[in-house]
């Protein structure tokens, strides 16, 4: 059953893992040259690399972002709905196999595989990244880069985009168990796959580690803070935290209350002739602070990386272990 089902999966397999060896290679040769000018540049590195290195940053991070999709799509999805368009599973099960055993194989070999491909490929853009991401949790600017912590970086480091392929792998085979159709069950795999990728980070991230609060107040010549929405909201950045993900913050007034900005503040900032002056902009940040108004902000510190990597790694290999109960349910009691 093993080779008979490595021989149905040998083609994709073949395709991504050439895939991973050819992105290995060309960040091999790159690679050392970037870790040898951190070390000769540190922190200041960020402002030296070249645009063609720049490129590859942020080709990096698209890969592995894609990864766990495209193996939840290519391989998940049509892993048993394209047995069972065809009616090919009735082979196996007249054979001797039973549907547990039938299930198991494909499942425990296509997850293995997912989750080495994905691995393989997170390690090696991983390591390209390490000086760029340990210049930037020294204090490098973020203007151009993103810190570990930032949802779209953490998401394509360490050892979560491996959990994440488990995932799309039995999501895309689950959905193709229920809809029988390989087509619709790779466009519903991508898009719930997708949909999971956006509330995690949004609303579920933030609260798997003990995040840290800070209270700066807001003054000219305090943390750099930033005026949006029309005056309307205040942000704060913490630049004395390098690498820190900031996941909330909120306006306090003299009693530590929560409190929205003052329409006084707007008022104070407006112009009939246009943006208001940087010494017009500093008053009006000095009479706000001169009332007591302070910035509190939340944030998940750079040090929280490898925890937030490891409970979200169970979280999602959890949801995996769940499908896996639901697929098995599923062709022993609803599949004929």
């Amino acid at each position: 059953m093993i080779w008979l089902t490595w021989r149905q999966f040998r083609t994709q397999a073949a395709v991504v893992f050439a895939a991973v060896a050819a992105l290995a290679a060309a960040l091999a040769v790159t690679g050392p040259q970037l870790a040898d000018l951190y070390r000769t540049a540190g922190s200041s590195l960020v402002d030296q690399v070249s645009s063609s290195d720049q490129s590859v940053y942020y080709a990096g991070l698209l890969i592995v972002l894609a990864v766990p999709a495209v193996i939840g799509m290519f391989w998940g999805a049509p892993l048993i709905s394209r047995e069972l368009e065809t009616g090919t599973h009735y082979l196996a099960w007249n054979q001797g196999v039973t549907r547990t055993r039938w299930l198991a194989t494909k499942l425990g070999l296509g997850a293995a595989a997912a989750m080495t491909a994905a691995g393989l490929t997170s390690l090696a853009v991983s390591w390209w990244s390490s000086p760029i991401d340990r210049a930037v949790n020294g204090g490098g600017a973020t203007d151009t880069y993103f810190p570990r912590l930032d949802p779209v970086a953490f998401a394509a480091r360490g050892v979560v985009p491996m959990a994440y392929a488990a995932f799309a792998f039995v999501l895309g085979v689950a959905l193709g168990l229920v809809i029988r159709r390989t087509l619709p069950a790779m466009a519903t795999t991508f898009a719930l796959y997708a949909a999971v990728q956006v509330v995690v980070p949004m609303w579920i991230r933030s609260h798997l580690a003990a995040a840290d609060r800070t209270t700066v107040p807001i003054e000219p010549d305090g943390a750099p803070i930033s005026i949006q929405d029309g005056a309307r909201q205040i942000v704060a950045h913490l630049e004395e935290v390098p690498g820190a993900w900031v996941t909330s913050q909120q306006t306090l007034n003299a009693a530590g209350q929560p409190v929205p900005v003052p329409s006084s503040f707007a008022d104070c900032l407006g112009t009939e002739s246009g943006p208001p002056t940087l010494q017009q902009t500093d008053g009006c940040v000095a009479d706000l602070g001169a009332l007591g108004y302070k910035q509190q902000v939340t944030y998940q510190p750079a040090g929280n990386f490898w925890v937030l990597q490891w409970v979200e790694t169970g979280l999602y290999l959890s949801l995996a272990l769940a499908l896996t109960g639901f697929c098995a349910w599923w062709i022993r009691r609803r599949l004929t």
